[in-house]
């Protein structure tokens, strides 16, 4: 039986770049080679096939409709570009801030690198610390990337 919209799938999955740098997976093993996991602090049952209901919106676009005409055990390679992940970079999403502003709505200094999570949801990354500005960047962190997933059709149910 062919998935279609409204189907419930799961699938293992491992996501890379264009550059073969991994970025999320299924499989436990793939996170531990890549540095995702540590072998001692995660385990094994933190990895688990990814389950989604196909055409509901639970995943990008470029990997629900990848999914879509696969069938139980099929595996395919698939390269979802950013307008059906997570969109391009957007300039309005890098905002500045006084650096004093920024220690009192994050209760830290600021620090490159630093991730912080804003009151209406975002999450962004503090880029760049000068004397005068701090700016945090909340695009996606994998926004503005085409994205390459292994993927394989491990279950798929269909209310009848």
């Amino acid at each position: 039986m062919k998935i279609e919209a409204g189907d419930r799938v799961a699938v293992e999955y491992i996501g890379r770049l264009e550059d073969g740098t991994v970025f999320g997976t299924s499989k436990y093993a793939v996170a531990v080679e890549h540095g995702l996991a540590d072998a001692e602090d995660r385990e094994p049952s933190d990895y688990e096939p990814l389950a989604f209901t196909v055409g509901e919106g639970d995943v990008i676009e470029g990997l629900d409709e990848a999914v879509r005409g696969m069938r139980v055990g099929d595996q395919e390679t698939v390269h979802v570009p950013p307008d059906a992940a997570y969109g391009e970079v957007r300039s309005d999403r890098v905002r500045e801030y006084d650096p004093e502003t920024f220690e009192r709505m994050v209760g830290e200094s600021p620090a490159v690198g630093l991730h912080v999570h804003a009151q209406n949801g975002l999450h962004g990354d503090v880029v760049t610390v000068h004397e005068d500005a701090v700016e945090v960047d909340f695009n996606h962190e994998l926004a503005g990337k085409t994205l390459v997933f292994e993927v394989e059709i491990v279950d798929h149910q269909r209310d009848e």
